[in-house]
């Protein structure tokens, strides 16, 4: 789509109207009737159906290819007598139309024109005044990038494709490996080759010699005992701890510059040691070790990040082993110093990572020209403070690595922006984890941007969310739905393809998610935390009586308020935080206006304070004092327990098994 003799999706659409112009013309005369504003998808769809019952059409029409265009259109702008479509035929990928209902005529647009168009709704008709424009798409041109939407989140597959079959077809292109491999320093110190190897040639005459040299030693002789030979035919530390893995790494070597395979490219990159010093940037919330998951701002993000950091020193320290080096890795978590931190340790500067030899958290704090800032502050309200933070993150790493990291990894929008900010003036290599992007999250939240400022300043993220995105070298997802999103539904990422904030700037080219730096790799859990409910010989059943005073007590206080009359009932149990967002709220009110699900099953929320005042958050403030009104509204009492956020991980993690212990079910809001 569009398909055969259709080379445009104006053609498609125009052929489709013509061929069912009557119908066509209602559906589209209900479209105008509803006055200038935006419909979704499933707005269009439904009236196109209702068009069909109303008007006594054929069934067949749902066949026709006016209904594919509808399935396919992500929104339309109606501004009577227009009509605009956004038209995705596949994940990645968008066209723009728009339809004169009057005249049922069709015309392209650009998406500088379809953005102008839709900011009408907002501006009225242009008024002359000319607006930034942003497209970033000059600075990739060039770069190589798939084409199939089934190629997105795969990069590195693609690049090492890329690379290898370039280097098949020229041989000069190995010229840049070899210059890397000659020039790779690390402390000053060079690593893989030294200058007694100057061309291509001499590098393949020295392997076949390495090949010759390592294949009369037995396999496990340490690289101290033969790093002299090595060192005099051209070769320094890097190449493994012993002579099997040396020569693992010289024939790898020998098959890239004789017949480059993408599998072979990537397996030798991936040995060569380049990260020693990594920095983890997560600004916003309280980062803690301990009492912190459930406050403001702070979840999952924490976790995530610290196993990650626990894991990644795990990895490195076995890398650096096998590649045969004496080097100590460092890996600084650099997040805000809060003074005021409510019983927690982030008014401490340094704090060693438990579970890890050379892992730390470093804070630092929020200032101004008036001083430091005290308290905790939203994530919405960091961004007067964040380059500041920079410049003061950069000199503090600084004192701490004793000198430049080697891979700098942001989190968040805040803590993206911080690294774009740090990468740019230390040279070093960017790594984005966006977690969530907050623009999806909130529909309209670009074209409406000014009716959210006071709250959210989705100006400033949207803008750090770009600025962060085309800086990166590479950005990591947990799945291809957050890049690309499904056939019907609009990626996180993709949502910054192009939009606009009217007054202020539209972007018309902001991030293509065919590029090749998304690569998705999946989180994993903690199985010493969170291990199957049917592991009976590790389950915590110490904890089992304070669960269940948790769960079924009937005393009602700032932990937990609600009861659960019938305990024989299975419990439908879920844990967040307390935020519109997530909206545990909304799961309460869907179980409240259930009569039969009420009948059969209790349910259970875990997140965010009981008690309004001791929040200080705003969006939690609402959802709160909206829980405490639909539990009164509804009658809850009795089938309904909200439990404040739990801060204790290793009953958290028996709590949930023994949830499905009672049969009950885990519900994953967003």
């Amino acid at each position: 789509m569009p398909t055969g003799r259709f080379e445009t999706m104006r053609e498609w659409v125009h052929d489709a109207i013509s061929a069912q112009r009557n119908e066509l013309l209602s559906l589209f005369s209900r479209y105008v009737a509803q006055g200038k504003g935006i419909l979704q998808s499933h707005q269009l769809i439904d009236e196109f159906l209702k068009t069909m019952k109303v008007d006594g059409t054929t069934e067949d029409l749902k066949n026709r290819p006016f209904m594919k265009v509808l399935q396919s259109a992500e929104e339309a702008i109606v501004l009577p007598p227009f009509v605009a479509l956004a038209i995705r035929p596949r994940p990645g990928v968008r066209e723009y139309v728009r339809v004169n209902v009057y005249e049922l005529s069709v015309d392209h647009l650009t998406v500088s024109e379809y953005l102008r168009f839709k900011e009408e709704l907002v501006n009225g008709h242009a008024n002359g005044n000319y607006l930034l424009e942003l497209d970033f798409e000059p600075f990739n041109a060039t770069f190589p990038r798939p084409t199939r939407s089934s190629s997105i989140g795969n990069g590195v597959q693609f690049l090492n494709r890329h690379l290898s079959s370039i280097m098949f077809r020229n041989k000069e292109s190995l010229e840049p490996l070899l210059e890397f491999l000659r020039t790779h320093k690390h402390d000053g110190r060079a690593m893989m080759l030294n200058d007694r190897i100057q061309n291509i040639r001499t590098l393949q005459e020295a392997l076949a010699r390495a090949e010759e040299f390592l294949s009369k030693l037995p396999l496990a002789t340490p690289y101290s005992e033969f790093e002299f030979e090595l060192q005099g035919m051209g070769f320094e530390r890097g190449w493994g701890d012993t002579a099997q893995k040396v020569s693992e790494m010289v024939h790898l070597l020998l098959d890239i510059l004789q017949a480059p395979d993408p599998s072979v490219l990537e397996t030798f990159l991936g040995r060569i040691p380049m990260v020693f010093n990594v920095v983890i940037l997560s600004p916003h919330g309280y980062f803690g070790q301990a009492n912190v998951l459930g406050l403001p701002d702070t979840g999952g993000q924490v976790v995530y990040i610290l196993d990650q950091v626990r894991a990644l020193e795990s990895e490195m320290l076995l890398r650096i082993q096998k590649q045969g080096l004496d080097v100590t890795p460092k890996i600084l978590i650099v997040t805000r110093l809060i003074p005021e931190a409510e019983g927690t340790t982030c008014n401490q500067r340094l704090e060693k990572v438990s579970g890890t030899e050379h892992a730390h958290i470093l804070r630092i704090p929020f200032r101004t020209e008036k001083g430091i800032l005290r308290k905790w502050i939203s994530r919405f309200d960091v961004w007067p403070y964040l380059e500041t933070f920079a410049e003061d993150a950069s000199n503090e790493i600084a004192a701490e690595l004793q000198g430049v990291p080697n891979l700098i990894v942001g989190n968040y929008s805040d803590g993206n922006l911080v690294a774009s900010l740090l990468a740019c003036k230390l040279g070093v290599i960017q790594c984005n984890i966006a977690h969530a992007l907050e623009k999806t999250k909130y529909p309209e939240s670009d074209i409406y941007w000014r009716n959210h400022e006071d709250k959210y300043h989705f100006s400033s993220q949207f803008t750090a969310d770009l600025i962060a995105m085309n800086n990166a070298d590479f950005i990591i997802t947990s799945t291809y739905q957050e890049i690309a999103g499904s056939k019907n539904k609009v990626g996180q990422y993709e949502s910054h393809t192009a939009f606009t904030l009217p007054g202020l700037y539209r972007v018309v080219h902001g991030i293509d998610v065919f590029d090749p730096k998304f690569n998705i790799v999946s989180p994993a859990a903690d199985m010493t935390i969170y291990f199957p409910y049917s592991d009976k010989e590790r389950r915590l059943t110490a904890l089992h009586e304070s669960i269940e005073e948790l769960l079924f007590s009937s005393e009602q206080n700032v932990e937990h308020v609600g009861f659960l009359s019938d305990q024989s009932k299975p419990i439908i149990f879920s844990m967040a935080r307390l935020d519109r967002v997530k909206n545990l709220t909304g799961l309460v009110e869907c179980y409240a206006k259930n009569s039969k699900l009420r009948e059969v099953a209790n349910l259970v929320v875990v997140g965010g304070y009981v008690d309004v005042n001791q929040s200080r958050d705003r969006e939690e403030m609402a959802e709160i004092q909206k829980m405490h009104s639909l539990i009164k509204h509804y009658g809850l009492h009795g089938e309904f327990r909200w439990i404040a956020a739990q801060m204790n991980r290793a009953r958290n993690g028996e709590l949930y098994r023994y949830i499905a212990d009672t049969k009950g079910v885990f519900v994953q809001v967003s």
